[in-house]
């Protein structure tokens, strides 16, 4: 089996929508496709309507990456199979929702007095229908010439956390997300931890305290982990007896990385469906 546990549609920052995303998916091969757009499930009717109408077996995992923050820090955490209606978690994605909007605001305006032309209509004309967020100001930079791809806005000194143009949104705090997730029956994996490209990462003493608050997994293999990262926090969820887990990221063209590109052991699969009480996968055949 070849499961990806964390891809992005037009929902939230991806360039496919959700149908594109299932057809990609199925055509790249993969048997499990987790649909994981940030802070929105949005994109799920839509990919659930696109696996039930497909000629070839592919199973759609339902989930969503949620924005948290600690001592400072932003982490993601991938939820996995929850009740997208349970209120008190739906209520927290709505808060990060609605701050996306003015938190890419502040970015643009910091980048115009950075001397970088960008607007606000261009930023909405390419996020879309999607939850706007750093990727669409990033890819707005591209357009402008201002760096050559999306990744490369991503830096101290543009959009990377803490950098010049960076603007703080609502995030979760880790333990409420874990907390909230579990409560609407979900699977918790802290996403990438080991991104130091991205910015500061969260230290082990607090990936150590999530696992005993009931964090699931690592996410481990995954492109902006190098294989020493990568050893480290295989141990690291070894020790702490927490899930390994591998996936692309994929993000249609915004990113390089493909779908499949790292995946999750199957008997790793068959443990966040046994673990899920909110929602369950999704076949097409």
């Amino acid at each position: 089996m070849r499961i990806d546990l964390h891809t992005h549609s037009t929902a939230s920052d991806g360039t496919d929508t959700p149908t594109e995303l299932v057809h990609n998916a199925a055509a790249a091969g993969l048997d499990v496709v987790a649909l994981t757009d940030h802070d929105t499930v949005g994109g799920h009717a839509e990919a659930t309507a696109a696996i039930r109408a497909l000629d070839k077996p592919l199973t759609l995992v339902t989930g969503a990456e949620l924005s948290c923050r600690i001592g400072g820090v932003s982490m993601h955490m991938l939820a996995y199979l929850f009740d997208p209606d349970e209120p008190e978690l739906a209520r927290e994605r709505e808060l990060v929702r609605d701050d996306r909007v003015p938190r890419a605001q502040g970015m643009v305006a910091k980048l115009r007095e950075l001397g970088v032309p960008v607007t606000w209509e261009q930023v909405a004309r390419i996020a879309g229908d999607g939850a706007v967020g750093r990727p669409h100001v990033a890819t707005a930079m591209v357009e402008l010439g201002v760096v050559p791809t999306v990744s490369d806005a991503f830096t101290d000194e543009w959009l990377a956390n803490g950098g010049r143009a960076y603007v703080e949104k609502h995030e979760l705090d880790p333990f409420d997300a874990v907390r909230l997730v579990k409560g609407a029956g979900g699977v918790t994996v802290f996403a990438h931890p080991a991104a130091a490209k991205r910015g500061q990462t969260v230290p082990e003493s607090v990936t150590a305290e999530l696992a005993a608050a009931g964090l699931d997994g690592l996410e481990v293999d995954h492109m902006d982990h190098d294989e020493p990262a990568r050893a480290r926090l295989r141990a690291l969820a070894g020790e702490l007896g927490l899930l390994v887990t591998g996936s692309s990221d994929y993000h249609g063209s915004r990113k390089t990385c493909r779908l499949g590109e790292y995946t999750t052991d199957p008997e790793v699969y068959r443990e966040i469906f046994r673990r899920a009480t909110g929602a369950v996968p999704i076949s097409a055949i």
